[in-house]
């Protein structure tokens, strides 16, 4: 990732300085690694997509999405007790009620997921969905390599209310807001998503950041708020004027609070920070953290709490 912010400072630089020649650059072959998009939170069985990573000039779209997929590997989730080992199997042979959660954990939309079909690994064997408190270990052998990690479900900590605000300037637009009780101990962490009733098909992640931890407000009472979160690459008018980060007065707003362990916390925020400066050639290189041995990505474990806001001021 630095040689390809590097390379993007160059021609960020050619393109200011000099338009007189063409030049050319070769980027050097590197290995292209496994990586995991696994997760799993209570009363849902674990989802385990696996994919290699593309080239930094790949196209991608959902078809790449579609053929970077690795089929035939081995995969295992345990519980401690149980020893379970997942199926191969498509978007298009599960029940409609597992299909939002998919669609969050690919980060597409459920039109997206239904139209084109998506693979991976899960079993519908309730001994293997998810328990509040319990660790998940993943093996994974595929294409002559093994991947682990290791994940929990946490106690969910529930939020203690939400309410809407008018931004200053806009009417009938604003933010949610939020005040949480965090526990006394260290390290929790949470990730929050929305869904506007009627318009959005899944839980979006919330805009702006997704993801936080009480390394600043440990045991405290705090209030805060989030953006609007909105899909990938959409083209509604809604999410490209000078309202897209806003919820609207009428909105009924359903929140999906996640509380979630450090090093699943650590992949997101990571992550965030390198999407958020995809595309500024000035922006310092990141670094995505990741919580699988042998390979990159993300097996996370979410503890969930539900509840429903009803945009007014």
């Amino acid at each position: 990732m630095k040689k390809s912010k590097l390379v993007l400072m160059l021609l960020f630089s050619i393109v200011l300085f000099s338009c007189e020649k063409d030049i050319d650059i070769d980027l050097a072959e590197v290995d292209r690694k496994l990586v995991v998009e696994g997760s799993i939170e209570p009363g849902q069985p674990p989802f385990v997509i696996l994919s290699r990573t593309e080239g930094y000039f790949d196209p991608v779209d959902i078809n790449s999405l579609q053929n970077a997929f690795i089929h035939d590997a081995t995969v295992f989730v345990s519980n401690g007790t149980n020893n379970i080992q997942l199926t191969e199997i498509c978007t298009d042979q599960l029940p409609d009620s597992l299909l939002p959660t998919i669609a969050e954990l690919i980060g597409v939309s459920l039109t997206s997921l239904k139209s084109f079909g998506f693979c991976l690994y899960t079993t519908l064997d309730p001994l293997m969905f998810g328990e509040v408190g319990k660790t998940y270990s993943l093996n994974i052998q595929a294409e002559g390599e093994v991947l682990t990690s290791i994940t929990t479900i946490p106690t969910p900590v529930p939020m203690d209310l939400y309410w809407y605000k008018d931004q200053p300037g806009f009417t009938d637009y604003g933010y949610m807001w939020f005040k949480l009780n965090d526990p006394p101990t260290l390290g929790t962490a949470y990730r929050i998503y929305t869904q506007r009733k009627g318009v959005d098909s899944r839980f979006i992640p919330a805009g702006g950041g997704s993801v936080f931890d009480d390394n600043f407000f440990n045991g405290l009472n705090f209030e805060a708020f989030i953006w609007r979160g909105h899909e990938v690459n959409s083209t509604a008018e809604e999410d490209n004027g000078e309202t897209a980060e806003y919820f609207q007065q009428g909105d009924t707003i359903i929140i999906k609070f996640c509380t979630i362990d450090q090093p699943h916390f650590q992949f997101w925020e990571s992550f965030e920070i390198a999407a958020f400066n995809n595309g500024n050639p000035f922006a310092a290189p990141a670094t995505i953290k990741t919580n699988i041995e042998g390979g990159l990505g993300v097996w996370g474990g979410y503890g969930v709490t539900y509840d429903t806001l009803i945009a007014v001021d």
